[in-house]
């Protein structure tokens, strides 16, 4: 059965549906020995050999879904050509290919979950399944309830609005916010654009859950493998179209 290519990358667990449209622009997947770069091309894996970089693509038979405590200084990515310290550095022991579900800015830390499922990946990043993310954020100055009461209802962010936030104050130190924030979707830079533009600067960003799964115990530099409640959980989330109401 012909399927698109960007779909048959996805499944097979080498990147993102985005990540694969890239690959395939690049003119890095083959089709029966023919470079394809136009995107909507298909293919059936079952009848046609399907190589990324020279390597052949196979349906890996085990999805498995892992979480990941990314340290700060460490790229959100498999390969980075600057030599920063990656994923790549951490990847935990598996024979699945592994890649991550969306990303973190360099200089955060915190939860980020990786996989082999390309469909789980692509339902659970994208912005209509409403998934709550929430972070630990520190911000220089001393926020106030008026300003929090005008972003949870939603930030501006590059002159656009954006979808309402959840944000409670947890404590001030000294000249300094500590705050707890969810978001449902997740711009470029979107939580230090959204503060530095109510004149408080980031200056700490810490992922703490997404949906219903949290770091626990985990500290910096570990991952471990979901149990099958919790990938069962995350599958539950994926299909869900309703969205959540902000508290």
């Amino acid at each position: 059965m012909k399927t698109r290519l960007h779909k048959i990358l996805a499944e097979a667990g080498i990147a993102s549906r985005r990540k694969a449209e890239e690959m395939i622009s690049l003119g890095l997947v083959e089709v029966n020995g023919v470079v394809v770069t136009e995107l909507g091309s298909q293919a059936d894996l079952e009848t046609d050999v399907i190589r990324v970089d020279g390597k052949r693509v196979k349906i890996h038979p085990h999805k498995e879904v892992w979480m990941f405590f990314k340290p700060k200084s460490v790229v959100s990515t498999l390969s980075d050509p600057e030599g920063r310290p990656c994923l790549a550095n951490y990847l935990p022991q598996s024979r699945a290919r592994l890649f991550p579900i969306g990303r973190l800015d360099y200089d955060a830390e915190g939860l980020l979950l990786l996989t082999n499922d390309g469909q789980l990946a692509q339902a659970l990043a994208h912005p209509s399944k409403e998934v709550w993310k929430e972070y630990l954020v520190k911000l220089k100055g001393n926020i106030t309830q008026e300003v929090m009461v005008k972003l949870r209802q939603g930030p501006v962010i590059d002159g656009k609005k954006k979808k309402p936030v959840r944000l409670k104050l947890l404590h001030y130190k000294e000249d300094k916010s500590w705050v707890s924030v969810s978001l449902t979707e997740g711009t470029k830079h979107h939580l230090k654009k959204m503060f530095i533009a109510v004149g408080h600067p980031v200056l700490k960003i810490k992922r703490l859950a997404v949906g219903p799964l949290n770091l626990g115990e985990l500290k910096a530099g570990e991952s471990r493998r979901l149990t099958d409640l919790e990938v069962a959980e995350s599958r539950k989330l994926s299909k869900s179209d309703h969205a959540q109401k902000v508290s």
